[in-house]
């Protein structure tokens, strides 16, 4: 069973859209974040000066369900912030509307430490698949001793832990099923048929996420009007995830993570759905949602006293 862990947020200018830092007990790091219109208090900071990594986020032009993402390295953050807001034809990006800098606290990342964090952090958002990168390649950046490298793996470890409470989640890690020992209620298999057309997908929650398994059928075209989860079937399409099937189906191409039963249903469907009545536990006639409410009702109430 995974532990609880401790983060700690602080609002820079007292705004939720404004600067943002983060830090985790017995972890040298620290991260920062903020939009671009806030770059000119950010370059100011004291992180700024450091020796860190960091990250550009902005919309993906080509692919409205991510983001697109530069990872980039520095001695001096600030300065490459600086050149990357000017215009892209001055040597600048263009894209990019947040950032979010790791620096450490004791001051002890060097520039081979974060030119192989680089390297290593650009391999990791390639295989999650949850950005549009600009980076081309990851350098194969090697040369560290064994004992850095060790300790690089866990300054990575609390990167992906960090990252997504500041809304990026872009190198977390995709819910994988055959490395998982999953607990009573993520061994919990659900499925939905439509019998018209022939359709049957199988599903289970993991993490929070709700995931389609592979090999799971959808209808072949979305039917409704076209919507946010209209949107998301034309790339899912576009990207392979749901691939052509000559029966007049389509097939998953592999485990699909959806963030509610929902959105699952819509894209096996081909239109809205409700998906905590859509999905059934195998073998039975109990929805999703009285799956749920059956769990939430089994915890024991608290006895009232006077």
């Amino acid at each position: 069973m995974s532990r609880g862990r401790g983060i700690r947020l602080f609002l820079v200018d007292g705004t939720p859209n404004g600067l943002l830092t983060a830090e985790i007990m017995n972890w040298t790091g620290h991260a920062l974040t903020g939009p671009r219109t806030k770059l000119t208090e950010l370059v100011q900071r004291p992180e700024c000066g450091r020796t860190g990594v960091y990250f550009l986020v902005g919309p993906d032009p080509d692919n409205a369900m991510r983001p697109l993402v530069y990872i980039g390295e520095s001695d001096d953050v600030a300065k490459r912030l600086k050149q990357h807001n000017r215009p892209e034809p001055q040597g600048g990006k263009d894209f990019w509307e947040r950032v979010c800098l790791i620096t450490s606290k004791d001051q002890n990342l060097t520039k081979a430490h974060v030119k192989y964090l680089e390297s290593q952090l650009i391999t990791i958002a390639k295989q999650s698949g949850r950005c549009g990168l600009v980076n081309g390649t990851a350098h194969d950046y090697t040369v560290l001793p064994e004992s850095d490298q060790a300790d690089m793996a866990f300054f990575i470890e609390q990167i992906r832990i960090t990252l997504p409470v500041l809304g990026f989640d872009f190198l977390r890690e995709p819910a994988a099923l055959h490395t998982k020992s999953p607990s009573s209620d993520e061994d919990t298999l659900f499925e939905m048929e439509l019998p018209k057309y022939g359709v049957k997908a199988q599903a289970r929650e993991i993490d929070g996420s709700f995931v389609v398994l592979q090999g799971s059928e959808a209808r072949p075209k979305w039917t409704a009007k076209a919507n946010g989860y209209g949107n998301l079937y034309d790339q899912l399409v576009k990207d392979g995830m749901l691939a052509d099937e000559t029966n007049g189906k389509r097939l998953f191409a592999q485990d699909y993570e959806f963030n509610s039963p929902s959105a699952a249903a819509a894209i096996v469907s081909g239109r809205n759905a409700n998906g905590r009545i859509s999905w059934m536990v195998k073998g039975s006639q109990t929805t999703y949602g009285d799956w749920q409410s059956s769990l939430v009702e089994a915890q024991d109430s608290p006895e009232l006293t006077d």
